[in-house]
């Protein structure tokens, strides 16, 4: 089955912009992406016409809300495959589901226990580990990759051991656009690290299709709804029921509280106990209505299609004369990096947005992988379900008109 990517197209209305007098050409997906018509009457309908407070309100108004939300964590739950609906926890992204997981771990880590990362790490899944090791005196393992930017699984394998306590890595790199072999990593660490818990960052792999936790395997799966054609500001923590029951909450507050005293207080059950204070209604139920959307397409047919984009960008690209790719893994997603020989990528990304191209530049949240490859920044063009092989072709016409202007 093929995708008919004019018909996706018109659900999405901001793709019928104009940016400096020029038709949009939004290939700044990995950053975020845009979001479809039936998203946006999601958020609406809720605040004009369901609009309070969920849980414990007395009143119609309140139920409504409640319902509409709850349902959307079990839309969630049947997306990913879990195993209980009560492990989904909303969070406000990506970042917010890896600090629940990482405060909580530093307050098991002690001298003498390891942590395992990738150098393909997005600083929240990088930081995030480096301070909970520097605040316990465990001690962080960073999994080499080669310049191709894949993770060398011998180097990995070999950091693994009984000290191995955590372990964490992307699903995608957000920079290279590297998809990592998850399955079979954490088979090695279920083999050579036994006792290690394992976070997957999902934040670019959750909206290429086929996401099922229960086969990948891992303890963590973190995402962010504004990666998978839904709002900012909502996230989802998925962890395996039985380890979140008694993880060691970060933010107290209302709603996860069982009893309270003036001297002392006891935790609620799951999804509760980790979901402190008024939650994000209005962008969780925005979150299901891109599920249930993004449900709808045929994954095999995605998946074929952003493979042709990419394809095609790296074809285009083989054709210009001082432009160089990087990150060149042989298994990989949309995520075109490139450097362009005398140009800083900041002034790409200018000359492109004046044709009405939108890319990213810069370190992408990730300066020690720049560093290891060896440049300062690239420029980023990222491909999603609506982007056209036209686009793509757009791009390096517009390449080597900014080419031909930095000369």
């Amino acid at each position: 089955m093929s995708l008919d990517v004019q018909a996706l197209r018109q659900e999405f209305p901001i793709l019928s912009r104009e940016v400096h007098g020029k038709p949009l050409v939004y290939l700044d997906n990995a950053a975020t992406t845009q979001k479809p018509q039936v998203v946006i009457d999601a958020l609406v309908n809720y605040y004009s016409q369901s609009n309070s407070n969920v849980h414990r309100g007395a009143h119609f108004l309140s139920d409504e809300a409640t319902r509409l939300y709850e349902d959307s964590r079990t839309v969630v739950a049947n997306f990913i495959n879990a195993n209980a609906r009560e492990e989904v926890i909303w969070t406000s992204g990506t970042t917010e589901g890896i600090n629940i997981v990482s405060k909580g771990m530093a307050q098991r880590l002690k001298a003498g226990d390891q942590v395992v990362v990738t150098e393909l790490e997005h600083h929240a899944n990088l930081v995030t580990w480096q301070q909970a090791c520097k605040h316990s005196g465990a001690t962080l393992h960073v999994a080499p990759i080669d310049d191709n930017g894949t993770l060398d699984r011998e180097a990995f394998t070999e950091l693994l051991n009984k000290n191995t306590v955590f372990v964490a890595m992307p699903h995608v790199s957000n920079a290279l656009g590297t998809v990592n072999p998850i399955v079979d990593l954490i088979r090695q660490v279920r083999t050579h690290a036994p006792k290690a818990l394992v976070l997957i960052d999902g934040a670019q792999g959750i909206a290429h299709g086929n996401v099922d936790v229960r086969a990948i395997g891992c303890d963590f799966y973190v995402f962010s709804g504004h990666k998978l054609f839904g709002p900012t500001g909502v996230g989802v923590l998925w962890g395996k029921q039985a380890v979140l029951e008694d993880w060691p909450v970060w933010l107290t507050g209302g709603e996860m509280i069982a009893s309270v005293s003036y001297q002392d207080a006891t935790w609620g059950a799951l999804p509760n106990r980790l979901e402190a204070g008024t939650p994000n209604i209005a962008g969780v139920i925005g979150l299901a209505a891109a599920v249930r959307w993004f449900q709808q397409l045929d994954m095999q047919a995605v998946q074929a299609h952003e493979k042709a984009l990419l394809e095609r960008a790296i074809e285009l690209g083989a054709e210009i004369e001082g432009l160089r790719l990087i990150g060149n893994a042989k298994d990989k997603i949309g995520v075109y990096s490139f450097i362009l020989e005398g140009s800083h990528p900041a002034d790409v990304g200018f000359l492109l947005d004046r044709q009405g191209i939108a890319i990213r530049t810069g370190d992408h949240c990730a300066q020690p992988l720049m560093e290891r490859l060896g440049v300062p920044g690239t420029a980023r063009a990222s491909f999603s379900i609506y982007n056209t092989l036209e686009e793509v072709e757009q791009l390096f016409v517009g390449l080597k008109k900014a080419q031909t202007m930095l000369a």
